[in-house]
């Protein structure tokens, strides 16, 4: 889980007063900018619990920066809490029935007798020669900061003169409006899946993550069954339980998700950077149990010198060997790519690098459990140097005499070809617990090389923007066409074994085996956003376009071999 106070260096999420986020390095002794609703030192969140709301105040005389206050709950949720129960209007007498429209309506409706039902009075009270505040006396009250904008939303619905004749919806959506534009406060929150991926659809390049809402992450990560995969077991060697096989083309977000929900993902620094302290505390208490005698300068200078060797040699990580495979056994994500290096960008907003080879300990969870490996090194790995082609060892006394950048290159690609090795081989034995796609590549070349290393039983979760070749998938595991290879199999398949027919290429007729998979279903979901407000309570009636986004699911089977038969008396029961 994510740390309960900001960290430096570390990730966060604003929240502005428009609903918008902004995902933050908070670096120490830096100034944050949050465009028109002010700026502030760093160092003022920092270590601060998340899920605060501060307010930017205005600066004071002599500082050329802005202070921030913690505002109550009581404070931040006054609108919601305020009695609202009143009529919406006073001139409109008990038992009348009158419907008074949303904003924006331009209507009156009489009924036969001549009485109004339904008006608007938008015309009258959202005229713009109504608001007497001008633009140059906004513009001088918003530069001189006028209480954290508070000052300039009051001083706007004093000076509409038609404030009186708003109903109490018009009334609270024009301050809410107001607020959103005018006030200056932010809410700091943790960064996490769900709002790393509402950041980068709505604010960034949605195309590079494949327009995948969170509703679709969700339901990705629940019918692929992603959860704690155990801790390893001592004693127990090779593959066994918690393993995950993804196929991610959205920048590590699928990779995030699942990580997420593994308890994988978060990197928790201070914790270690505390386990150190607390045992160097130990061996400083440790070598000042016995006071120097006589009170001696040079015995203390002495002492302290060699509490801070002790100190840097704690610190020091002893050298592991080049063939030592870090991974662990269990738990784990195995990354399927069709490239050089995979593209796990979105992962460095948790402090995660991929792009470093050889990090150093204390590892990040991921360094361990997350597995890359290429298309061409899971179907031909022979085809590969990095796997083939093994480093000649080299003696220790010439190891010692190189330079310094041969022996570094010597190093990494010794630990490079044992990497390699260990991921080839374990995945190519299979045993995945299950499978989760988000690519842009044919589903059904994807599903024809992964169903092999699957389990019995294990779930299958593939997402696509269009519903179309999901449905072309989703068509190779009809009734139909099942019923057709069990009556009728492809000369092709004659005399194969089980495990030859899960590897079968496929043909134009079956481009898979139809008998592999069951329960196949396509789903698609999208969570609406609400406007609350007094008497009007609805849904948005626009949202953001793009991609739908589409999730085809099912479960591998493992077909019987031979034929199915029943033996027995079977009566035939009377009514």
């Amino acid at each position: 889980m994510p740390r309960n106070t900001v960290q430096p260096n570390g990730w966060a999420a604003i929240r502005l007063p428009n609903d918008t986020l902004r995902i933050l390095q908070i670096v120490p002794n830096t100034t944050i900018s949050l465009g028109k609703y002010g700026s502030f030192p760093s160092n003022l969140i920092i270590e601060r619990p998340f899920h605060l709301t501060y307010e930017v105040q205005d600066k004071r005389d002599g500082e050329n920066f802005s202070r921030l206050r913690v505002m109550p709950a009581s404070e931040v949720n006054a609108d919601m809490l305020a009695d609202t129960s009143a009529d919406a209007s006073d001139d409109v007498a008990e038992g009348d029935d009158v419907i008074v429209p949303a904003d924006g309506e331009e209507l009156t409706l009489m009924d036969e007798t001549g009485r109004v039902v339904a008006r608007s009075n938008r015309e009258i009270i959202d005229d713009p020669a109504r608001q007497m505040l001008t633009r140059d006396e906004i513009m001088e009250l918003k530069s001189k900061g006028a209480s954290a904008g508070k000052e300039l939303i009051a001083k706007l619905l004093l000076s509409h003169t038609a404030i009186d004749q708003k109903t109490e919806y018009s009334l609270a959506k024009y301050k809410l409006l107001k607020t959103k534009k005018y006030i200056r406060r932010f809410t700091i929150l943790p960064l996490d899946v769900g709002l790393l991926s509402q950041w980068l659809l709505e604010d960034r390049d949605a195309a590079k993550i494949l327009e995948l809402r969170q509703e679709s992450i969700a339901l990705i990560g629940c019918w692929a069954d992603i959860h704690f995969g155990g801790s390893p077991v001592e004693g127990l060697s090779g593959s066994y339980g918690g393993r995950w096989l993804v196929c991610d083309d959205t920048g590590g977000l699928l990779v995030a998700a699942m990580a997420e929900r593994m308890g994988i993902l978060y990197h928790d620094k201070s914790q270690i950077a505390q386990d150190e302290e607390i045992e160097f505390d130990q061996i400083k208490e440790k070598e000042s149990g016995a006071e120097p005698a006589n009170g001696a300068a040079e015995e203390e200078d002495t002492q302290m010198k060699d509490l801070s060797r002790r100190q840097r040699n704690l610190r020091k990580r002893p050298r592991r060997d080049d063939l030592e495979v870090p991974y662990a056994p269990t738990n784990t994500i195995t990354l399927v790519h069709g490239y050089v290096q995979p593209n796990l960008s979105v992962l460095r907003y948790f402090d995660f690098d991929s792009s470093d080879p050889n990090p150093s300990e204390p590892y990040h969870p991921l360094v361990t459990n997350l597995l890359p490996i290429s298309w061409l090194q899971l179907l031909h790995p022979e085809e590969d140097p990095i796997y083939m082609d093994k480093p000649a060892e080299v003696d220790p006394e010439v190891l010692a005499n190189m330079k310094t950048s041969r022996r570094g290159n010597y190093h990494r690609k010794r630990r490079r070809w044992a990497r390699t090795q260990h991921i080839v081989n374990e995945t190519r034995q299979g045993g995945f617990s299950g499978l989760a796609v988000a690519s842009t590549m044919d589903p059904i070349s994807v599903l024809r090389n992964s169903l092999p290393l699957l389990e019995g039983g294990a779930p299958i979760a593939i997402y696509s923007q269009n519903v179309e070749p999901l449905s072309q998938l989703a068509e190779c595991f009809s009734v139909s066409r099942r019923a057709s290879w069990v009556s009728s199999p492809p000369p092709e398949v004659e005399g194969k074994t089980l495990a030859e027919l899960e590897t079968w290429s496929g043909n134009s007729d079956f481009p898979i085996n139809p008998t592999l998979v069951l329960g196949v279903s396509i789903q698609s979901s999208r969570a609406r956003r609400w406007q609350v407000l007094p008497g009007r309570t609805h849904p948005f009636m626009t949202a953001r376009g793009g991609a739908e986004g589409y999730i085809l699911t099912g479960w591998k089977a493992v077909p019987v071999e031979g034929k199915i038969s029943a033996r027995g008396k079977f009566a035939k029961k009377r009514d």
